[in-house]
């Protein structure tokens, strides 16, 4: 197949628009540096209106709401999801990972949860204490002064807490709890866990010209079209442009490999043009990878030459090992004293107004990583199948089975806006036997080699996803809450969500002085290419009981300058 060579080279090439490819494009081209962004899927743009979400109608999609075409429904933005037409992958010896992937400018920043939490110094240690999996080759303090930095690029709201794992920050001010909210934290305190004010990356306050501030829609899944909340094309991708700096986005290009010279250099990328179905190349100087975790270990074992037979930077045998993701349960349940509850406008912002940090001590327990709890429930825009069965409630609590018209309605504002619920999001232990590779046999519609998943979980897992069960009705009991359904037990998994669930997954690339037991650095550099970078969640040594995306974009940053320094150093 004859390859369309691109006539210009560029200083960097961003492979992925997400949370680290928008930061590291960002920061490359305030350098100076001419930068071209590579993305699998389509120009995105919240505030066209061709493409807006917010503020729809629920008649306004074929079926109120719920999904036809968008695995989160149709008024989510995510372009993708676990499975999608044309792009397969597969599982081996039982595995059950389910891989999500957005494909979209912007990538998964924009419909994710906003949750934006630093990593703490033990996360970064974690082998110190418990004895398992590796240490980080960097800590606390490397990537501190760059979640500062974050903070005031982005914003994010919250509050001083002072715990000791889970970092302070540069805080705007966060909303007021909800009715459903109060009544966890009044649940939590009697039952001596902590309940603080979550950390979302939404604005609460001005913080520049080119943003607005959250009118509290609670509707961020749908992506903001005054750019309150953070994603990574409007709020880093779009400004650089605006400002006038070099960076050129080219979409519907699914990269295939990274493209070397004869002295095993990268001096691009090769892609398939989603449009005309032809092979591209784009010369770049540079090439970062922030496909995510998982695509971004597809590409370097694609990139297989004469020097890298097993794939580009797999010397070790680790690309694409040690995948992990966060750990999942959840349960709901529904609070008497909230029935026949006052209606009223509580939407706030589209996510948690309260959440709980990891409060206890692993070595009193029968696991050895903590998690921690999200709150949800209270009133919304009701859609198609809003959230209950009325008769199922109604069996529960004594009331009338069945009934229409009146009947009906006034059991419906009874329940409506009564339940709470508490999801656990937790550290799994990473697994040298947890990884992705390529199948041997299968290619996707573009000609491209998929990916085979192998991934288990350990009793460390299911342990503490017990744990979570537990908490969650120790918290019920004390707000006076019945549980919907029964808790999961041992033949369930105790609940646990299948890896890939929860979208966090890691480490597919890890982060490592000794090249033997590593893919990158502590700068994110190949041990075997000094001229490609990776930027998303590949690196991660261990997820810690916190969502990536915060650690991703500090990195991404603190990747980008080492780039600069070093290129003002001629080393690369």
């Amino acid at each position: 197949m004859q390859i369309i060579e691109s006539p210009e080279t560029y200083d960097v090439i961003v492979v992925g628009s997400g949370a680290g490819g928008g930061m590291a494009s960002k920061i490359l081209a305030e350098s100076g540096l001419n930068v071209a962004v590579v993305e699998a899927g389509p120009m995105f743009d919240p505030t066209n209106d061709d493409q807006r979400t917010q503020l729809r109608w629920p008649w306004e999609s074929p079926r109120r709401g719920a999904g036809t075409v968008r695995t989160f429904g149709d008024f989510d933005s995510a372009y993708g999801g676990w499975e999608i037409e044309g792009e397969p992958y597969t599982r081996k010896d039982g595995t059950e990972f389910d891989w999500f992937r957005s494909r979209m400018l912007g990538g998964r920043t924009n419909h994710w949860g906003r949750i934006s939490l630093r990593f703490g110094p033990r996360d970064f240690k974690r082998k110190d204490t418990d004895g398992l999996g590796s240490n980080w080759p960097i800590g606390y303090e490397d990537v501190a002064p760059y979640y500062d930095k974050v903070d005031k690029l982005i914003g994010i709201f919250g509050t001083k807490e002072n715990f000791p794992n889970e970092p302070n920050g540069y805080f705007l001010p966060p909303p007021k709890p909800r009715l459903h909210e109060l009544y966890y934290i009044d649940a939590a305190r009697k039952a001596k866990i902590p309940a603080i004010p979550s950390r979302l990356s939404i604005l609460t306050k001005k913080i520049n010209n080119e943003r607005g501030v959250c009118f509290y829609c609670r509707q961020c899944s749908r992506a903001c079209m005054v750019h309150a909340d953070f994603s990574a094309g409007t709020c880093l991708i779009f400004p650089t442009q605006k400002a006038g700096k070099s960076l050129k986005v080219f979409t519907n290009a699914m990269v295939r490999e990274v493209i070397t010279n004869d002295e095993g250099k990268a001096t691009g990328v090769s892609y398939i043009n989603k449009d005309d179905r032809r092979e591209y190349s784009i010369r770049g100087k540079i090439v970062v990878l922030a496909a995510s975790a998982c695509s971004t270990a597809r590409i370097l074992l694609n990139s297989k030459t004469s020097q890298f037979s097993n794939g580009m930077g797999n010397g070790s045998g680790l690309v694409g090992k040690y995948l992990h993701d966060s750990t999942g349960a959840s349960r709901a349940a529904m609070v008497p004293a909230m029935f026949n509850r006052k209606m009223y406008n509580e939407d706030g912002v589209g996510g948690m107004h309260v959440y709980t940090p990891w409060w206890l001590d692993n070595n009193k327990l029968d696991f050895p990583r903590g998690y921690h709890m999200e709150i949800w429930g209270g009133m919304g825009m009701p859609s198609y199948g809003f959230g209950f069965n009325v008769s199922d409630l109604n069996e529960q609590f004594g009331g009338t089975v069945g009934g229409y018209g009146t009947k009906l309605r006034e059991d419906v504002k009874k329940y409506y806006g009564a339940i709470v619920g508490i999801s656990g999001r937790g550290e799994s232990v990473p697994q040298l036997d947890n990884y992705c590779e390529i199948d041997p046999e299968l290619v996707d519609e573009y000609g491209i080699p998929v990916l085979r998943f192998h991934y288990k979980w350990t009793e460390y897992e299911r342990a503490q996803a017990k744990h979570m069960h537990n908490t969650f009705e120790q918290i019920f009991e004390a707000m006076g809450a019945q549980p919907l359904g029964e808790k999961p037990g041992k033949d369930q998994d105790h609940g646990l969500l299948a890896p890939g669930r929860i979208i966090h997954e890691v480490g597919t690339t890890r982060m490592g002085d000794d090249p033997a037991k590593s893919v990158v650095n502590k700068f994110q550099q190949l041990h075997e290419v000094d001229n490609v970078f990776v930027v998303d969640g590949g690196p991660f040594v261990s997820q810690a009981d916190k969502n990536p995306t915060w650690t991703i974009l500090a990195l991404a940053w603190r990747t980008s300058d080492y780039i600069i320094d070093q290129l003002n150093k001629q080393n690369i």
